[in-house]
């Protein structure tokens, strides 16, 4: 009985809309004269025949919003990011330039490969936990709330280095138990509508949910501005949405959990560019 009402409500959700209208699919996104891949042909072990960011999903109005510095807000966190950057701070009184110097060289190309395994602490590091830990090792200083303004501001910052880059990101050596665990969340169904991610970001992408166009559930762009947030937000913050959206028990920002699920996500989208700080609705 209880599967029915959950099937019941999830036909609701999608009856809204089948087919959403996608923006021009010749569309580039092309920033200061870059262009990045949006869309690759997938390879044999995916469930996609085309691996498709989230921009490709978005209105004309709010791709064009992403295509230029000036008109996207999230540009505005990452400028506080490099301001953070390069102020002193914690007991020693050291900022991060002082021991990583300049971002666009000693930072390019960390946000491709994020999550990553952190040998020193022997567990898998999302950006976020990366940026604690060099502040309480480094500049011994108070660890960031994961959604804080700070925080979110220096991961757009760091994750602007590498802007244009492919997704590339290790799921071999100690990182494989995490990313068989993303992948067994990816596919488990929880809460009241009794769903899994790959309800609505593999069976469903390219449909409406209300007025929600589903994309594949790329990562490739975050931190992001979201019109509906009116402000910036984590990967994981998105998680959480997603998980409130089916009425189930989220797990925490920054657990285990959600990093494991991030590095699964992030594997789906290997080649596609970095967008970082990107905008969508």
């Amino acid at each position: 009985m209880r599967k029915l009402l959950a099937l019941g409500l999830v036909g609701g959700l999608l009856a809204v809309g089948a087919q959403g209208v996608m923006a021009d699919e010749n569309a580039e996104l092309v920033i200061d004269g870059k262009t990045f891949v949006t869309k690759l042909k997938a390879p044999a072990d995916s469930p996609f025949d085309e691996i498709l960011s989230g921009w490709r999903f978005r209105t004309d109005e709010t791709q064009a919003l992403q295509l230029d510095d000036f008109e996207n807000p999230a540009m505005i966190s990452a400028q506080y990011g490099e301001e953070l950057w390069n102020t002193a701070d914690g007991a020693d009184g050291k900022s991060c330039a002082d021991c990583h110097g300049d971002a666009s060289e000693s930072m390019k190309g960390l946000r491709a490969q994020m999550p990553k395994w952190h040998e020193g602490k022997k567990t898998l590091f999302a950006l976020e936990d990366h940026i604690n830990w060099s502040r309480e090792e480094h500049q011994k200083a108070k660890p960031w709330k994961w959604e804080s303004q700070e925080m979110v501001a220096m991961t757009a910052y760091i994750g602007l280095q590498s802007r244009g880059m492919p997704v590339n990101v290790k799921i071999d050596g100690p990182a494989q138990e995490w990313w068989e665990k993303g992948k067994e969340l990816y596919y488990t169904r929880v809460g009241q509508l009794d769903m899994a991610c790959s309800h609505c970001h593999e069976n469903n992408y390219g449909n409406m949910v209300r007025a929600d166009h589903l994309s594949q559930g790329q990562i490739n762009g975050f931190p992001v501005y979201r019109l509906k947030w009116q402000g910036m937000g984590s990967i994981h913050r998105r998680f959480k949405g997603c998980m409130d959206n089916i009425r189930a028990t989220p797990y925490k920002r920054g657990s285990d959990e959600f990093t494991a699920l991030e590095l699964y996500l992030a594997s789906r989208g290997q080649g596609l560019s970095v967008e970082t700080p990107a905008l969508r609705n």
